[in-house]
């Protein structure tokens, strides 16, 4: 009997260990830079550069209608774990009147540096204040959205700077809870290095919010989201896709006007 409690408590502390080790490779998956910079009618897209805290340089994108002038309101897009995010500068066409502005992730795109919790934090601090000085955009209303991996840093962003709103796709309450989900035996509290802990925040950010759901989301079930949705300070909408996944909701037309929609909202009110 003293044999086996001592394989049991091996075989766990070797998984345990192997979890800690393999985090980083579990949550982050780094894409590279795209082929050609992206393009899309009735845009200019300029490539920008954000300089963070420790003096990288983030190679990003800002689009903007082409008949635009003056300040113009922006949403600023996190992506997801595996996500390139320069498509999202050729989509702004699907909010009139506003323009977009995506930094890939370091490490992401071809960017310099290593992906984690912290630095995401740290240099959506920076994407943001980059934003908020140019003379083209206007800094009273500027939303964050946060696609899966890229809801935790929005929901950072809108605890730490003055936001007119946040759009959450296919978020979740925290890493830890999700992780948890995964591997229920594993002491995920004392492992995870990177809690991104958007439940923690969320009733103390009192900006509007919404939130678009997949019904069938299979990588973060939609539990995640329904709990960090009844914990949000501020007025909040809940978007539901029927019948669609994780990595496809996009293709539902309701994906795009629903988030025109809230956007056209934070510019009226």
């Amino acid at each position: 009997m003293i044999s086996s409690i001592t394989l049991i408590l091996v075989l766990a502390l070797g998984m345990s260990l192997v979890l800690y080790l393999a985090q980083d490779r579990l949550i982050f998956f780094p894409q590279p830079a795209p082929p050609s910079p992206p393009r899309a009618p009735d845009c200019v897209i300029s490539e920008v550069k954000v300089i963070t805290a420790d003096g990288l340089s983030l190679r990003g994108w800002l689009a903007k209608p082409s008949s635009a002038t003056g300040r113009l309101p922006l949403a600023v897009y996190f992506g997801g774990n595996a996500e390139e995010t320069s498509h999202m500068a050729a989509s702004t066409g699907n909010f009139p009147g506003w323009s977009l502005l995506t930094v890939n992730y370091r490490g992401y795109g071809g960017n310099p540096g290593q992906p984690s919790e912290r630095a995401l934090f740290a240099d959506a601090l920076a994407v943001h204040d980059f934003a908020a000085r140019r003379p083209d955009v206007d800094p009273t209303h500027i939303v964050a959205i946060g696609r899966s991996l890229g809801s935790g840093v929005a929901v950072y962003l809108a605890s730490e700077r003055p936001l007119a709103g946040v759009v959450l796709i296919t978020p979740y309450d925290s890493l830890r809870a999700v992780a948890q989900r995964y591997y229920p035996y594993a002491p995920v509290s004392v492992l995870l290095k990177h809690s991104f802990d958007s439940i923690g925040r969320a009733p103390d950010i009192a900006v509007p919010m919404l939130m678009m759901a997949a019904q069938f989301d299979d990588v973060i079930p939609i539990p995640h989201a329904r709990a960090l949705f009844s914990k949000w300070g501020g007025p909040k909408t809940w978007q539901e896709l029927a019948g669609a996944g994780h990595n496809d909701l996009d293709a539902d037309p309701t994906y795009w006007s629903s988030m025109a929609l809230f956007l056209a909202r934070r510019t009226a009110s």
